[in-house]
């Protein structure tokens, strides 16, 4: 399976699930190459501990579960409280209440389909 058999992804959330997601090179280097092919990708809650893994947080506005916060800041990126943030193609929320704003701005960016200025070599 290869990020070029996709047209974008998105990553889960929840603590335990998010954590064995990080914590496998198969996911981590599909998702960098989600990335590395400008393709849009939508994460809630505890997944972006998936993107920090993956390296590709630095210089990116994101929101996540409150917990995560320092994770996405000591990973470069710019946490922000809000309850959907787009990105150059990556969507983000922070938990399960946030759906309704993140599953419309999830299908407005994967219409998009790809976003050049979200490519970034790791």
């Amino acid at each position: 399976m290869s990020a070029s058999d996709f047209d974008g992804l998105v990553i889960p959330g929840g603590s335990v699930g998010a954590d064995k997601l990080r914590g496998s090179e198969a996911v981590v280097g599909f998702v960098r190459d989600f990335f590395q092919q400008a393709k849009p990708v939508g994460v809630i809650c505890h997944g972006p501990w998936t993107l920090g893994e993956a390296d590709v947080v630095k210089g990116r506005k994101l929101t996540s579960f409150p917990t995560v916060k320092t994770d996405i800041r000591n990973a470069g990126g710019e946490w922000v409280d809000a309850e959907v943030v787009v990105d150059k193609g990556l969507v983000i929320s922070r938990n399960p209440k946030d759906l309704p704003a993140f599953c419309a701005k999830i299908v407005e960016e994967f219409a998009e389909g790809r976003h050049p200025d979200q490519a970034r070599s790791a």
